[in-house]
């Protein structure tokens, strides 16, 4: 690293040195991690949190953890460039609110198809399901149940923690809310269809 900042500041100052406009010395601690050929690089890193604080907070950490430090700074201050409201915190909502959605339409497939094979299944037997095939369904039903439990529990702290982004959840939510209406309906008519054949 020595060697790096060695050769920045013979041959060309780092992009930190050259936006601010000082002589790039062997000691440069931005000179390994912000080289001249990416200007923006340092630029943004600047805007967001200042060349003192970066300075500061990469004198305290180890050598070996000082460039994996200057790349979630470069995220950290792009993202903020870009939502100056939540900046990480907004994308890491956006992505959970998807995760959430995407796993209610699984629920809502599987108990789909558990209501299809119960169709299919029950008028092709003559005689009434076994006493393993009863208990596996109703550990089939309680599974899904406990599964629709935790996602709604899910969905409600999710919307706790957004509560300040509520203009970016209602939609959302409203049609997590009927998915999982629907689901809990199609639950129910599988649990009467149940009934008839126990």
């Amino acid at each position: 690293m020595a060697g790096s900042g060695s050769s920045s500041g013979s041959n060309s100052p780092c992009a930190s040195c050259k936006l601010l406009r000082r002589r790039c010395t062997q000691e440069c601690v931005f000179a390994p991690y912000f080289p001249p050929e990416d200007p923006h690089k340092f630029a943004i890193v600047h805007k967001v949190f200042g060349a003192s604080n970066v300075s500061k907070m990469l004198q305290e950490l180890p050598a070996q953890q000082r460039a994996d430090a200057v790349s979630s700074l470069v995220y950290e201050a792009n993202a903020r460039v870009r939502d100056p409201v939540y900046g990480c915190v907004g994308a890491i909502s956006y992505l959970q609110q998807q995760v959430s959605q995407l796993q209610m339409q699984l629920a809502l497939a599987k108990a789909e198809i558990l209501c299809v094979q119960m169709q299919h299944d029950g008028p092709a037997t003559a005689s009434p399901p076994s006493a393993s095939q009863q208990l596996q369904r109703r550990q089939q039903q309680q599974m899904d149940g406990e599964a629709y439990g935790s996602l709604l529990m899910h969905n409600t702290l999710m919307n706790t923690f957004n509560s300040s982004a509520a203009h970016h959840q209602q939609q959302m939510l409203g049609s997590l809310g009927s998915a999982g209406n629907g689901a809990m309906m199609l639950q129910e008519a599988c649990l009467k269809k149940e009934s008839l054949w126990a």
